[in-house]
């Protein structure tokens, strides 16, 4: 059995192998990673032995709260540690998908004495290393949980590693009863160790700078430049998942990872989605592709309409757009359709292009449909 791969060593190779040029922030970030790795990697070792089982079990490392702005590497770094890490027990998840999955199996416990407490050993139970991306408070309901959650699952020895784009004194900033969660962020603080990822550099940017982000005509070719940017957009993270959780539904997608997904237009539109379903995406992807977007015309009204929703949606939410079109922007809506629907679409396309929008913040949460 090969030995594991420690952070510095796969950040080294991940550099070598995508092309990524080091950066100072995130080999800062990368050491203390590199610590926190050690720390569980030891850790283990210890419960491992014939002592750490007794009552001298070793003490549990403290977890790690990385935030910074978008684009800056925090997924990136996350998942690399993940992945390195010698574990069985660890599980990586979106905080979005987390807590949707909380309020389920909260509803399911609902005839224990304390259904929080319930799950905080449900989880315990299959879970060492918790590693959440995108960490954020924004609905009263999630306050609420959190802080007894966060609390019940570091008593039960749970390590928490999260990644966010808000500090932890910003968490909730505006909520009501924001004092409610005032103590869950004192725990946040206390039991994490919190590292600012502070780089000026947004590498998602960077990326989707470098080529056209609307591809038109040639199929494969648009294809191949389709691929090219979603491996760079994700340093060639495994995208083995052939679909993703929307709602109550499974949607198939040609490849995601990284918070990037990429769809055909045929299953992304072409199907019976609606509103509702687009912010979900939007809310949880900063980094959307769409393949074969073909004209539009009576004959795919329905499609056609589900485009606008989706367009909408994705531009509200600042989301990043890659796409490939079967005919130009000029083309996309059929000849005599000069309504104000279709000209707010067309220069919402446009806009999506422009370095101003690219560098807009990601709305994960907060926007809802109007």
């Amino acid at each position: 059995m090969n030995p594991p791969v420690s952070p510095k060593r796969w950040y080294q190779a991940a550099c070598e192998r995508s092309g990524i040029v080091c950066d100072a922030p995130q080999l800062a970030a990368i050491e203390q990673l590199e610590i926190f790795w050690d720390q569980l990697v030891e850790f283990k070792q210890k419960r491992n032995q014939f002592l750490g089982r007794s009552l001298l079990s070793p003490d549990v490392p403290k977890g790690l709260y990385i935030w910074g702005g978008v684009g800056r590497g925090k997924t990136f770094l996350m998942d690399g540690f993940y992945e390195c890490l010698p574990y069985k027990r660890k599980r990586r998840i979106h905080f979005h998908n987390f807590m949707v999955e909380v309020h389920h199996e909260m509803k399911r416990l609902a005839h224990e004495r304390d259904a929080l407490i319930a799950l905080a050993d449900q989880i315990a139970h299959s879970t060492r290393l918790l590693c959440l991306d995108e960490f954020h408070v924004d609905d009263i309901a999630d306050a609420m949980i959190l802080g007894r959650l966060l609390g019940a699952l570091f008593e039960r020895g749970v390590v928490l590693l999260t990644t966010s784009n808000i500090e932890p004194d910003a968490l909730y900033l505006h909520g009501l009863q924001r004092q409610n969660f005032l103590p869950a962020i004192a725990l946040i603080k206390r039991e994490l160790k919190v590292l600012h990822l502070d780089s000026d550099t947004d590498y998602r940017l960077l990326q989707m700078e470098r080529d056209p982000l609307f591809m038109f005509g040639d199929v494969e070719e648009n294809e191949r430049q389709l691929a090219s940017l979603f491996d760079r957009l994700t340093a060639g993270a495994p995208s083995e998942e052939k679909s993703i959780q929307v709602r109550n539904i499974r949607m198939p997608v040609r490849r995601v990872a990284r918070e990037v997904v990429w769809f055909d237009f045929a299953e992304l539109c072409g199907g019976h989605h609606d509103q509702s379903d687009y912010l979900d995406i939007a809310h949880r992807f900063p980094t959307v592709l769409v393949s074969g977007i073909p004209q539009l015309s009576a004959e795919n009204g329905a499609a056609a309409r589900r485009f606008t929703w989706l367009i909408d949606v994705l531009y509200d939410n600042h989301v990043k757009l890659a796409a490939s079109f079967a005919v130009s922007l000029d083309e996309l809506y059929e000849a005599g359709r000069h309504d104000s629907e279709v000209q707010r679409i067309a220069s919402r396309l446009t806009e999506m292009q422009t370095r101003h929008y690219l560098e807009l913040p990601h709305r994960s949460r907060g926007a809802t449909l109007t």
